[in-house]
């Protein structure tokens, strides 16, 4: 993965190239949570590869960019919406509902835990939701 000021303006840039594609995929509603009318974000599903890809990319809204950027600031109430999320066609939104949802399960949240239980994900993409840990 490229480093410095450089290497983070190209990665920026590539990302902003992908924008047209995710408005696409997600029909202009956040990919987590649903919300339509408001400012989309472009989020990298880590681990990162070399070079971004769409495919290893949500686009979400500003509110939930900022609790999956700091954990800390969880409000696990706006997170049931997940329950969708996770069966959402695209892996990367899989990996991000299955990853939040362990996160909130282990704040002692039941409804996640059973999300969690009841959710099937393809071995591939559960591979990529535990890459991270």
């Amino acid at each position: 993965m490229s480093t410095g000021f450089k290497g983070k303006f190209y990665r920026q840039n590539l990302l902003a190239r992908y924008a047209k594609d995710l408005v696409r995929r997600s029909r202009s509603h956040c990919e987590l949570c649903g919300k339509n009318g408001v400012k989309l974000e472009v989020h990298e599903v880590p681990p990162l590869d070399e070079e971004p890809s769409v495919e290893g990319c949500v686009f979400i809204c500003e509110g939930c960019h900022r609790q999956v950027d700091d954990p800390r600031k969880i409000i696990p109430s706006h997170w049931r919406c997940l329950n969708n999320s996770l069966y959402s066609e695209v892996p990367a939104v899989q990996v991000m509902a299955f990853r939040l949802l362990r996160h909130i399960a282990a704040m002692g949240e039941h409804w996640a835990e059973e999300l969690m239980e009841n959710a099937y994900l393809d071995p591939e993409v559960e591979e990529w939701a535990n890459a991270a840990e």
